[in-house]
């Protein structure tokens, strides 16, 4: 194995992002040099042509500005298909609507819960601008979908939103209004488990023949993957959504490439913590596969990360 001596970081004024994170590769800087490869396999992910490029997030960050990073991506259209938690659609409807606050973790919940606010980390949240806001602009939309279908996927229930939405004045900061304009899928497996699900099950007490119909979404998943020629994947956090998005491509051989972020740690056999090498015991990456995992706080990572992408792609 050839050796490589590490280099010391250099700031300079004029330093690039893509420079500073390609002076990271040779630093050698524990999670800093992963960061580097990270964004090398994310490079060769997007310009391989043949590649299927599926995107992975929980909701979580959603109720941050990283829900900007994420917007853009799709915008943009690096990614082809989306696996997330329905708390995306709550966190990216609710700031359509409403705006989150700047909040604190060191804080007396109880007295939050005095005043009305949810806490998500350090994001305080009102609850009119959470629960009673999705409710009053959801029940409407779903009405309207009623009238023209009983059965609705995953995919084309977000989608239906991203176009009943097109006209709201801050459409073009959701990410739902980009993936139904660049015609995106979004697929939610766990779709009651948050606010849009509640007012979908609420729907349901009167209207006894709605039906989310998981297993169409499951089937165009099924037809993405077996028609690929090769997939590649960047997921961030875990839970059901990283695992749905492994889970797939496990029957096409695994994933080609695939970059993990993730917080969670591994030694107590979650799905969340589990690295790379282990889906690769499973098939769901492939043993040749350009694979990394990068443990940090996405908040942090992915716009820097990103940043540096972006400007190689130009």
């Amino acid at each position: 194995m050839k050796r490589q001596i590490v280099q010391d970081i250099k700031i300079e004024q004029d330093l690039t992002i893509n420079q500073l994170v390609k002076s990271l590769y040779k630093s050698g800087g524990f999670t800093a040099k992963k960061v580097a490869v990270g964004v090398d396999i994310l490079e060769k992910m997007i310009k391989d042509k043949h590649c299927v490029r599926f995107l992975s997030f929980p909701a979580c960050i959603i109720s941050t500005g990283t829900r900007g990073v994420i917007k853009d991506l799709i915008k943009k259209r690096l990614f082809n298909v989306v696996v997330t938690t329905t708390g995306t659609l709550d966190h990216d409807l609710a700031r359509l609507w409403r705006p989150y606050m700047h909040g604190s973790f060191q804080v007396d919940d109880k007295e939050l819960r005095k005043k009305g606010l949810h806490r998500l980390g350090n994001i305080f949240i009102p609850e009119e601008n959470y629960g009673g806001i999705i409710e009053k602009k959801i029940q409407p939309i779903i009405h309207s979908m009623y009238n023209k279908s009983k059965k609705w996927s995953t995919k084309n229930l977000t989608w239906e939103i991203g176009r009943h939405i097109e006209k709201e004045r801050n459409s073009e900061d959701s990410i739902v209004y980009w993936a139904w304009k660049n015609k995106i899928p979004i697929y939610i497996p766990g779709i009651t488990d948050g606010a849009v699900g509640s007012q979908l099950w609420m729907y349901y007490q009167t209207h006894r023949d709605l039906t989310i119909d998981l297993l169409q979404d499951e089937q165009e998943l099924a037809d993405i993957v077996f028609t690929a020629k090769k997939t590649g994947g960047l997921i961030i956090g875990g839970g059901v959504s990283k695992h749905h998005t492994i889970w797939w491509n496990q029957f096409k051989d695994g994933l080609d490439y695939a970059v993990y972020i993730t917080t969670a740690v591994e030694y107590d056999g979650s799905l969340s913590g589990a690295q790379t090498r282990e889906a690769i015991s499973w098939g769901k990456i492939k043993e040749d596969a350009y694979e990394v995992t990068i443990e940090g706080d996405a908040t942090v990572l992915l716009p820097l990360m990103i940043k540096a992408l972006y400007e190689r792609l130009k």
